[in-house]
């Protein structure tokens, strides 16, 4: 009930057009519960009495009714209907925010599928319950306490016989949701995990094809829509069984009302049209028992994908701002990590250990090893994408923690090795980091990316559509334009994570002259394999299994550190 009161708590920005729908559909309920009033007096002064004017009187009242409920109706479902899709802009906007805000360590753990579906299954769900589920529940309720009032006003004799099946009915409605909320929670798991395995398939189709591993992937997929089925089906079963032993209930109310009611009409104690108006007040009755065991299922859905939901807004960054975080200023480039440790969440060993070193301003500096020795994991600290362990890592003496996110990433620029592009134009996402940049700005960081001839040679230039994750281009263009993006921004820190391994030897001569030219006077991070790229920089870090084992230029590594001296000669032979 927590969970749900606080899906509830998203409808307070917009509690006029939330009352608006309350409003209508209280004078729909009251049109409802009146309608039984004026079939007993068209029956019994009317038809019974002989008196036409009455019939007509009635008639014309019904058709007032309906008038003013259709009116009601309308209101009524676009009020509540505009409040729920108002809620589920909100959560998606909310969702989507917090994803953006959470660290690097969240998303190392989270899966896409899963938060998709919590984007627009689980938000759907909390839509729903918000509009359509809340105002049937007050309706349902509404219906249920005024049939009840009406029932014992007229005849409490009666009144108690039908109400007597009220208690097993609920007993049985309950039972039906204690048992299909645990359903419904593990039903929704189960389409994260189908659509996981859907965007999995869809970024890796070419390796599915090119390992003839299609049908290992459907019959994965089959697995996990079975799974997904057969939980569906089990609560289907549930509410099959249970709903014909309510109707059945039912009738056995609407029996004894008919048996009972019949002898008191006939004994002149209850009149024709009184019954009239008992029969149709008893399905007033039945109708929101029934409502609420439909709402019931809806409202247990809603609140296990309102938990998926809440699971991800209230989840905490690991990197955030201190109070009172500093602005950087602008920076010359001096970085210093002192005696830096640092482990991933969920590991049980340091990636990097009493990691100590210094890069001056506009030094290059390269850091090599091999694969898990710790490379990336420097790079990732410098922008602080995830925070150290123990010690700290400082920009001109200022340690990263102390200043505000943006002051710090805005001032470095960043090639990762995985090189991203998003659907736009070449010019978009070359632009991506400063969306003001002039034509001339962008063109000229593709020329030192050495991507301007390639860009040109496009049939739309630099307005050529980029397809999704880059589809279309090469490796080496995708990487170009990477570069091409982080140089824009002028950074006075340079991040190359291994950017030239996706090149062809020319093409990696032609970004190295560009860059050998572009690194002057900035402080260049540059992880690269091949010992061509490391040969003229100020500074090489060599690393092993997450310590810094050797440090010097070219020529001094390759006759002070064994590991380095392995490393070239594996290249060279």
């Amino acid at each position: 009930m927590n969970i749900l009161w606080r899906a509830l708590s998203f409808l307070r920005p917009y509690w006029t057009t939330a009352t608006g729908a309350a409003f209508s559909l209280l004078m729909v309920t009251a049109a409802n519960l009146a309608l039984p009033q004026i079939i007993r007096r068209i029956i019994d002064d009317g038809i019974q009495g002989g008196h036409l004017s009455t019939v007509l009187w009635g008639a014309l009242v019904l058709v007032g009714l309906a008038a003013m409920r259709g009116v009601f109706n309308f209101a009524q479902g676009f009020w509540s209907e505009k409040a729920s899709q108002n809620v589920a802009f909100d959560v998606r906007n909310m969702l989507y925010d917090q994803i953006q805000r959470l660290s690097f360590s969240y998303h190392d753990r989270a899966q896409t599928g899963q938060l998709l579906t919590r984007l627009t299954s689980d938000v759907e769900m909390v839509r729903q319950f918000t509009g359509m589920g809340l105002f049937q529940f007050i309706n349902a309720l509404l219906m249920l306490f005024g049939s009840a009032a009406l029932l014992l006003w007229m005849n409490w004799q009666l009144a108690l016989l039908t109400l007597a099946t009220v208690p097993v009915v609920l007993a049985v409605l309950l039972r039906l949701i204690s048992f299909i909320r645990p359903l419904f929670e593990q039903a929704q798991a189960k389409l994260g995990r189908l659509n996981t395995i859907l965007q999995e398939n869809l970024a890796g189709i070419r390796v599915v094809k090119a390992f003839t591993r299609e049908e290992f992937e459907l019959n994965r997929f089959r697995a996990a829509n079975l799974e997904y089925l057969n939980l569906n089906v089990r609560a289907l079963r549930l509410f099959s069984s249970s709903f014909p032993l309510l109707f059945f209930i039912f009738n056995l109310g609407t029996g004894g009302i008919v048996w009972m009611g019949g002898e008191m009409v006939i004994s002149k104690q209850l009149s024709l049209g009184e019954l009239a108006a008992f029969i149709t007040y008893l399905n007033y009755l039945m109708f929101p028992l029934l409502m609420v065991g439909m709402l019931g299922a809806m409202t247990a859905r809603a609140a296990a994908s309102a938990r998926r939901v809440f699971e991800i807004l209230d989840a905490q960054p690991e990197v955030t701002e201190r109070p009172g975080a500093i602005v950087l200023p602008p920076i010359r480039g001096r970085v210093a990590f002192e005696d830096v440790s640092f482990r991933y969440a969920g590991s049980e060993h340091d990636s990097l250990s009493h990691v100590s070193f210094v890069v001056e301003p506009g030094q290059t500096v390269a850091i090599l090893g091999a694969t898990g020795s710790g490379k990336s994991t420097v790079i990732n600290l410098i922008p602080r994408f995830y925070d150290v362990t123990a010690g700290r890592v400082t920009i001109d003496g200022y340690d990263v923690r102390d200043v505000t996110l943006s002051s710090l990433r805005s001032q470095i620029g960043i090639v990762l090795q995985e090189t991203v592009l998003f659907s736009g134009t070449i010019r978009d996402n070359i632009a991506y980091g400063r969306p003001d940049s002039s034509d001339e700005e962008v063109i000229a960081a593709a020329r030192a990316a050495q991507a301007h001839d390639f860009i040109t040679a496009l049939p739309d230039g630099y307005q050529t559509v980029v397809g999704e994750r880059g589809m279309g281009l090469s490796g080496g263009q995708r990487q170009r334009i990477a570069i091409a993006r982080a140089l824009l921004l002028n950074p006075r820190i340079l991040i190359l994570d291994d950017s030239t391994s996706s090149v062809d030897a020319e093409t990696e001569y032609q970004i190295q002259q560009a860059l050998e030219q572009l690194m002057r006077g900035r402080t260049s991070f540059v992880i690269a394999q091949r010992v061509s790229t490391v040969r003229s920089v100020d500074l090489i870090l060599v690393f092993d299994a997450g310590r810094l084992v050797a440090r010097g230029t070219h020529e001094q590594l390759l006759e002070e550190s064994e590991i380095y001296a392995a490393i070239v000669h594996s290249q060279l032979l």
